[in-house]
């Protein structure tokens, strides 16, 4: 029974039949494990024949194209509306039954060898501990901790929360009183490539410039590498949404590769939406090689060239986040401003990208004049409004000028800036613990936190007193996202903040 299910789930434990056999003694061997592989059967030879085929004699690459026909015609949601954590192995090939699962696979075109199957097997790994802890004779502290051992409780699957009450609200009902954020812009998966400092410098040249320099035509030994997927500004802040507690999606563009399929997991295992991703047959997915010298890395990028077309969301977001993205996307700019026209009451989140500095105020006015809030940083705000460095003041005050109601200024070791059009705030830095092992993502981090926190209904001065914890945090870990703080773990760091950590009126 237990080689069945860890079939299912491909989880890479020795000890995993020893655990489930600990889990069926804790019931007194009751065979809760034996009644779940029964209804996983039943459901799965149900809907086979709901689909015209023979589970005695069908593969699994002739059920999940059966399986993606039924979006296609429509009817998959009737069809698979119980299936969340049925799955089902043929020779080795475990096809998923859920319906999340089923509709990505079938709106990202994804062979039968890329299929998705990260829902159906995190709703299984909840399955199985929920029918164990609800039984009458376990005790739910072991097991919870049996479970956790033998990788039934990841902590990815944030299952703790889901499964101490049986009576929640069904989460369709729930999530409608959750604010919808989708962001939009590039996605890439960074490889983090740590150089040894004795094979490596850094130097500065006659024009101020650092420099990064190895000796040509040698092969230097690295450190070590690390593989981070699914970032870039967009998905930071996806990501940042998902585990601040609000709804994310995700309108991105992806290849048709393995990294794109890697990115999609990992998107779907921190409960990103990518119903709107475009994974686009026959190209690579963005893949950028970055050299870490310390805290500071310089990066080698290369964006792919995909079409960048428009899709409407499912459900209509409550905020958009828009952020950096390919100079092919202008037409993407063009019907994101007709989708706002059609609903005036999204607020629109504007952190713009190299691309959008290079293509100038003019051609971007109507998404400023739309905009609700917008982030750039000290230096960028002079670049957009023509004004001097020395006046934060004049500097918001130019970009209110071009339509966003409330304006955020990054000033590096100085803190933050925030205008709602009549107070300019001042925000100070949170103390790091220990210097900055990597400065990935800090800005994004920052610029989500503001945004979910007034998604959340909070004021602008929570908003700032948040941010810099959650950037804070990004800086000590690789990458721009293993950081992200969950609300419980940002509200212990705010109770111990300095005394002077609060955000006040600026008089500069």
């Amino acid at each position: 029974m237990a080689k069945f299910l860890q079939r299912l789930l491909e989880i890479d434990e020795p000890l995993f039949s020893v655990g489930m056999n600990q889990l069926e003694k804790a019931t007194g061997y009751s065979g809760v494990d034996t009644r779940l592989i029964a209804d996983i059967t039943h459901s799965a030879h149900a809907i086979m024949r709901r689909l015209g085929l023979d589970p005695a004699d069908s593969t699994g690459r002739e059920l999940y194209q059966a399986l993606i026909s039924t979006v296609k015609r429509g009817t998959s949601e009737a069809l698979l509306l119980d299936t969340d954590y049925v799955l089902l192995s043929f020779e080795g090939n475990v096809v998923s039954f859920n319906l999340i699962d089923v509709i990505e696979n079938s709106h990202h075109e994804l062979a039968y060898e890329q299929r998705i199957m990260s829902h159906g097997r995190r709703s299984l790994r909840g399955e199985i501990v929920q029918r164990y802890l609800e039984h009458s004779r376990t005790d739910d502290g072991v097991i919870r901790d049996q479970a956790t051992g033998i990788g039934l409780l990841p902590e990815a699957d944030k299952w703790y929360n889901e499964i101490n009450d049986s009576h929640a609200q069904p989460k369709e009902q729930a999530n409608h009183t959750v604010p919808l954020i989708l962001s939009i812009g590039d996605i890439v998966t960074d490889a983090f490539i740590a150089l040894r400092e004795d094979q490596a410098e850094v130097t500065t040249d006659e024009h101020g410039i650092h420099r990064l320099s190895m000796e040509f035509g040698s092969k230097p030994p690295y450190d070590h590498v690390d593989i981070v997927q699914a970032v870039g500004n967009s998905a930071n802040a996806a990501v940042s949404f998902t585990r601040l507690g609000l709804r994310a999606g995700l309108m991105a563009y992806l290849g048709s590769d393995q990294a794109g399929k890697d990115s999609l997991d990992y998107l779907a295992s921190e409960k990103v939406d990518t119903t709107t991703v475009s994974v686009q047959s026959g190209l690579k997915s963005n893949y950028h090689f970055a050299l870490r010298y310390g805290a500071d890395r310089t990066i080698l990028i290369k964006y792919e060239d995909y079409n960048y077309a428009w899709q409407t969301p499912i459900e209509t977001p409550d905020w958009i986040y828009l952020s950096m993205i390919s100079k092919s996307a202008w037409q993407l700019h063009e019907d994101l401003l007709g989708y706002l026209i059609e609903h005036p009451d999204i607020k629109l989140v504007f952190q713009p990208g190299t691309f959008h500095f290079e293509w100038g105020i003019e051609k971007l006015a109507a998404i400023y004049e739309r905009s609700h809030i917008v982030f750039m940083n000290r230096e960028e705000a002079a670049l957009v409004t023509g004004k001097g460095l020395e006046s934060v003041q004049a500097l918001a005050d130019g970009l209110h000028g071009l339509g966003p109601k409330i304006v955020v200024i990054t000033d590096g070791p100085n803190g933050a800036y925030a205008s709602d059009g009549e107070r300019l705030l001042v925000m100070p830095n949170y103390p790091d613990p220990a210097p900055p092992y990597d400065r990935t993502g800090a800005g994004d981090a920052f610029a989500s936190t503001v945004v979910a926190a007034l998604a959340l209904g909070e004021t602008l001065e929570t908003a700032l007193s948040w941010a810099p914890i959650n950037s804070m945090s990004v800086v000590q870990k690789l990458g721009a996202q293993a950081g992200l703080l969950r609300p419980d773990e940002l509200q212990k760091l705010l109770d111990v903040a300095p005394e002077d950590y609060i955000a006040k009126e600026f008089k500069g």
